[in-house]
């Protein structure tokens, strides 16, 4: 995470202290940095420049609309998930014939929108959505563009709430059915096909489980196109993890070198979807500490950023990397950092060894660019934190914080309830 480091004892993004930024906007907040996105982004594009390619950010990953103009600057695209997300795509400025629509779940109306703005494709999970997009899009009197999701039913080693390419996923169709499946495809008269799609999880540190993968896949594609099945777009997932704690995840380039023969014997389009290996070290969290306990059992640090704000600690168990924003050489203390939300499951990291911490000092949650606002909350009625984009000696804030009336929006108390006002 070369773009965070210390000078002059104070953690800086790129050229700018965390702390004068904490003075300008107040704490919690996400600082990403400009420069790292667009590193990254450029890392993929010179690994798989030997193939025609669209690398399209996982939206789910990191949505503000600043970070996805930062990739469609360098000629990136998306992969969506639902209307919410094509909506923020297309707000970016993203070309719509970049955009890949994935998700299990979409409606008949997120189908319709994607249609109307002519997206590149639909990554298809099940027969009954082949169907009810044929529909949809014989209402508007087009063909649908598709790609079915094949699972290849590949362990990738990770964790299992984000392994999606075996047999029992939700995601996708089972690799044993997808020919049949492309046939009803092919039978449909307002569905087009026009790819292929696999995705086998996220966090993955290995590369062999994607040779594996992508090796049963292009078998598939042969398959389909000796039965004149158009495959010309080969999306290929992404998943590609980062280093949080002592992982040795391999080089955008290692993973390309290993799976262009591939990608290159299939002669299609290629389509990746990184999301955290783009924008995960890309960004971090900063909270400030409010209160510090010591008991007979713990030590804690309590903090005003909470589960609400970055839930990866409590759900997943994750590993984020700690840092006091002011360097000093205190004695280290083993500790719970914890926030103020109203649950034992509200911690940052537990037994933690930090140097001893003072109210008001602030700490820096390293790689939180990913998978951290995009799953923030409301809960316990919190506002959620202000968003900034650094880049050189300055930076924008690209979401405000939110504010007490932000949390009333949209609600009202019917009149029925107003006859018990007292009088």
């Amino acid at each position: 995470m070369q773009e965070f480091t210390y000078q002059n004892g104070m953690l800086h993004c790129e050229d700018v202290s965390l702390a004068a930024i904490a003075e300008k906007v107040g704490t919690p907040f996400f600082a990403y940095s400009h420069s790292a996105l667009t590193d990254r982004i450029r890392a993929y594009k010179t690994a798989f420049a030997e193939v025609p390619h669209l690398i399209a950010f996982a939206v789910k990953a990191n949505a503000n609309i600043a970070v996805l103009k930062t990739f469609a600057n360098e000629g990136g695209g998306a992969d969506i998930v639902s209307g919410g997300e094509l909506h923020r795509a297309l707000a970016a400025g993203i070309d719509p014939k970049k955009l890949v629509f994935a998700g299990v779940g979409k409606t008949k109306q997120e189908m319709s929108a994607a249609l109307h703005a002519d997206i590149l494709m639909f990554n298809i999970e099940s027969s009954q959505e082949l169907t009810a997009l044929d529909e949809v899009a014989k209402t508007q009197g087009v063909k649908a563009p598709v790609a079915l999701r094949v699972n290849p039913d590949v362990n990738p080693n990770t964790h299992p709430y984000i392994s999606t390419g075996l047999k029992n996923s939700k995601f996708g169709i089972e690799i044993s059915k997808a020919v049949s499946e492309y046939q009803l495809a092919a039978r449909l008269s307002n569905i087009e096909v026009v790819g292929i799609h696999s995705h086998i999880g996220s966090q993955l540190t290995e590369v062999k489980p994607f040779v594996d993968a992508l090796a049963l896949i292009l078998e598939l594609i042969e398959a389909l196109r000796a039965q004149n099945m158009d495959i010309r777009h080969w999306d290929i997932g992404g998943g590609l993890g980062i280093t949080y704690e002592a992982e040795n995840p391999p080089l955008v380039k290692d993973m390309a070198d290993a799976i262009l023969p591939l990608l290159k014997k299939s002669a299609c389009h290629i389509i990746l979807e990184p999301g955290r290996s783009l924008s995960g070290n890309a960004g971090v969290l900063v909270t400030r500490v409010i209160y510090t306990k010591e008991g007979e059992a713990k030590n804690f640090v309590v903090v005003d950023a909470g589960m609400n704000d970055l839930v990866r600690p409590s759900f997943y168990q994750a590993y984020h990397a700690i840092r006091p924003v002011s360097e000093n050489h205190r004695v280290q203390q083993v500790v719970d950092v914890v926030g103020p939300i109203c649950e034992s499951g509200d911690f940052l990291a537990q037994e933690r060894s930090l140097p001893q911490m003072a109210s008001g000092e602030l700490l820096a949650v390293m790689s939180a660019g990913a998978y951290a606002f995009t799953m923030s909350s409301n809960y316990n009625a919190r506002p959620r934190p202000a968003e900034v984009l650094v880049h050189g000696d300055a930076f924008d804030i690209i979401r405000k914080r939110e504010t007490m009336d932000d949390l009333l929006r949209g609600e009202e108390i019917p009149d029925i309830l107003r006859k018990f006002e007292k009088v």
